[in-house]
């Protein structure tokens, strides 16, 4: 096998698979048997409702899925079909979730990517647009949820841990994190739409000092990517930018969605603005999260944040979120990926 395939297989390894589902079912187990009261399950009853909003959040990740696949076209002018295009994002989402948050899954989804359109330029403006596509629907969210609840119902008095520098308020780490994106979102558009070389030129400066020169050649590549990204996108219309934007929104939309769907299956009723908002707040301290896709962290963190609204279901509904937004995508990989792999270099053979 070429040293290619080893690599992506590398990436998409058992032992990650097996850490990662281990990991998250173990925590999901633990605070279900910590809290367990068979009195709370007996109090359950399943109705037709309840079957309808289980049906609605399911359909809300599949519309999530569809989004991105129509994204990933329009990027592409439509090079990759329906079908491969559901190959490609689930793999995209099945390296997103073996990878820890903090990191992200871009590398082998370049490599995904580059190999459906044989063009590594167009690749790299692909997955670079993405990415400030979604972090572009954060900013314009945030403030929206802000105008229509305020801040107060949306921080919990929880202190969460911030790497090794001690424990943080919510807000300070939220406001510290919507405040880095913001800039590096601001940074990126600037050099990919505006002034991409002098960009490149300030980041060979900046690394050229003594201390940092280890860093130059990586630093090099990024403002390269950044002029070819600026290459590819520069020329594109309005028509094309509201399609791809308005697919991010719907993904994005309907990936918060799903918890509120599932909390109505259970509970059946809350403040359903509330619920969206505050799961923007979670979102930040996910994002910081060591583990591959959130794992175990995201089950212990649904509960602090929107615990009230899923009381005393708190940990069952995390555990039915992880299991349609994280681990069906674990299974769906696995088995997208031989079958992606087979294709990709038969057809390049």
């Amino acid at each position: 096998m070429s040293a290619a395939p080893k690599q992506i297989i590398q990436a998409f390894s058992g032992w990650k698979i097996i850490l990662a589902v281990l990991f998250g079912i173990s925590v999901s187990i633990y605070l279900i048997t910590d809290d367990f009261s068979i009195n709370n399950y007996e109090k359950i009853h399943l109705g037709y409702i309840s079957v309808l909003f289980l049906l609605l959040a399911i359909v809300l990740e599949a519309i999530r899925d569809i989004a991105y696949m129509y994204r990933i076209r329009i990027m592409t002018d439509k090079k990759i079909s329906w079908k491969h295009s559901f190959e490609v994002i689930m793999l995209w989402e099945f390296a997103s979730a073996l990878t820890p948050s903090v990191v992200g899954g871009s590398a082998v989804a370049l490599f995904i990517v580059n190999k459906e359109i044989k063009n590594a330029g167009k690749a790299t403006a692909i997955v670079m647009i993405t990415a400030l596509l979604d972090e572009l629907f954060y900013i314009i969210m945030v403030p929206l949820v802000f105008l229509f609840v305020g801040s107060q119902e949306l921080f919990i008095s929880t202190e969460f841990k911030l790497f090794n520098l001690g424990d943080f308020p919510t807000q300070t780490i939220f406001y510290a994190g919507y405040g880095f994106i913001l800039l590096l979102t601001s940074v990126i558009v600037f050099a990919i739409f505006f002034k991409p070389r002098l960009f490149k030129s300030i980041l060979h400066a900046i690394f050229s000092i003594s201390f940092l020169k280890r860093w130059r050649n990586n630093v090099d590549q990024t403002g390269d990517d950044i002029i070819t990204t600026s290459t590819e996108m520069r020329g594109k219309d309005l028509s094309f930018w509201a399609k791809v934007f308005g697919a991010t929104m719907i993904s994005w939309i309907t990936r918060f969605a799903v918890i509120n769907a599932l909390i109505l299956v259970l509970i059946g009723h809350g403040d359903q603005i509330l619920i969206f908002g505050r799961q923007l707040i979670m979102w930040v301290i996910l994002l910081i999260s060591p583990t591959p896709g959130g794992s175990g962290v995201a089950e212990f963190m649904l509960p602090k944040f929107l615990g009230e609204f899923m009381n005393p279901y708190s940990h069952e509904i995390a555990l039915a979120w992880r299991l349609l937004s994280y681990y069906s995508y674990l299974i769906i990989g696995s088995i997208v990926l031989p079958i992606w792999l087979r294709r990709v270099y038969k057809r390049s053979k």
